[in-house]
């Protein structure tokens, strides 16, 4: 791709961060993040993607949102908001890139979404998008079509939003079209968070049957540890914000009653950032409010969350060093199952291998994230459920 990609379509595609907005940095404080970061503006144009690790864009599309009667979305509070935080002790450089301009029709916008990311991936930058309806996740996963691999995605939802496919793609449909259309480059798909009675129980049944992971409310806000080594497998995470309980956030925002708290969502963010293999990250379904600011500045720490995360991440998953990890090998019915514990962290995979016999969709022996928890069960004869679905789908 054109290395001056980004310099060739700011005019017409990126809307830079407005002035007030950048204005209200200088009154502030010299050590705010809206200080530190670059940012893309009318006087300076885009920041150099040769000094950015993570980039943040906006995209305020909401059309096929299955609510949508017009409104438009204002993403300006919500840089307030983060601008107005102090950075950790990061290493990392940020960048905010603007607002991506919406097409003539929610195709066109998909595209540039797709051409974006997929430029920000192959420059080794994560792309942190702020939207704007959930069914760019659809654009989001297309733009992984360049790199000819199996894709895991993790979405932090309420519902599963499979919908159905035979209709145009919305909001809550988009998960049957990535599952459909060619090309099939989808391994796994997890919800974390999930609500049973905002799905219906064929959604739930079929979610069952492809062997993708579903963990409802209640389970993750038991154990907030446990989305780790989900979150390990992700390539891919968005983040619904209806999945946050209504006191959390502004009255146009409110949904549910229940759903995670503003702590739990910025532990989950946390561990979105932790994994190696996340190399884009979504948050979604944002409604413009001009009553408050509870749900800009949720947004914005969840934002900081994350790249609080991608900051701590630590390279431990080199199993070519046989000094770095120690390896267990457990017999549960008639599979041995083969551990890896890292040295260095403690964390732990499990080996998910392939048969010469079968067409398996991954294409060599993969390790796949798991607990210490899993090796303790699969010791008591109790076969690791994400290991068995990894299984199932890597030879069906």
């Amino acid at each position: 791709m054109d290395p001056n990609f980004l310099t060739s379509v700011q005019d017409n595609i990126l809307i830079p961060v407005e002035d007030h907005i950048l204005s209200h940095n200088k009154i502030i404080s010299a050590l705010i993040l809206g200080n530190k970061i670059s940012v893309h503006t009318k006087e300076n144009g885009v920041p150099n993607i040769d000094k950015v690790d993570i980039a943040i864009i906006g995209v305020p599309e909401n059309r096929n949102d299955i609510n949508y009667i017009g409104e438009e979305i204002n993403l300006g509070e919500i840089r307030k908001s983060f601008y107005s935080l102090y950075p950790g002790n990061w290493s990392i450089k940020l960048a905010d890139f603007g607002d991506i301009n919406p097409g003539k029709t929610v195709d066109d916008t998909y595209e540039v979404v797709r051409s974006i990311i997929s430029y920000f991936i192959k420059n080794d930058v994560i792309p942190v998008i702020i939207g704007g309806s959930q069914d760019l996740t659809y654009a989001n996963y297309r733009a992984y079509d360049d790199f000819k691999k199996t894709i895991n995605i993790v979405n932090v939802d309420s519902n599963f939003d499979l919908g159905d496919s035979s209709k145009p793609i919305k909001n809550n449909s988009y998960l049957g079209k990535i599952i459909l259309e060619e090309p099939h480059n989808l391994f796994n798909y997890a919800t974390l968070g999930y609500q049973t009675y905002y799905n219906p129980q064929i959604e739930i049944d079929l979610m069952e049957k492809l062997y993708f992971e579903a963990y409802r409310l209640g389970e993750v806000c038991n154990n907030i540890t446990s989305v780790e080594p989900v979150m390990r497998d992700a390539d891919i995470v968005t983040i619904d914000l209806r999945c946050i309980k209504s006191s959390e956030l502004s009255s146009r925002q409110k949904l549910s009653p229940n759903g995670f708290d503003g702590k739990e969502i910025c532990s989950i963010s946390r561990y979105a950032g932790i994994s190696n293999k996340v190399s884009s990250f979504g948050i979604f379904e944002y409604r413009s409010s001009n009553e408050d600011e509870i749900t800009e500045m949720l947004i914005a720490q969840i934002l900081w969350y994350f790249i609080e995360g991608v900051n701590c991440r630590i390279i431990d998953d080199d199993f070519t060093n046989i000094a770095s990890f120690q390896k267990f090998s457990v017999v549960v019915d008639k599979y041995e199952l083969i551990f890896y514990k890292s040295i260095k962290t403690a964390r732990w995979w499990i080996e998910i291998p392939n048969s010469s016999e079968n067409n398996n969709k991954l294409k060599e022996h993969s390790l796949l994230p798991c607990t210490h928890d899993d090796y303790q069960n699969a010791n008591d004869g109790i076969m690791p459920e994400r290991w068995y679905k990894a299984h199932k789908k890597n030879i069906i």
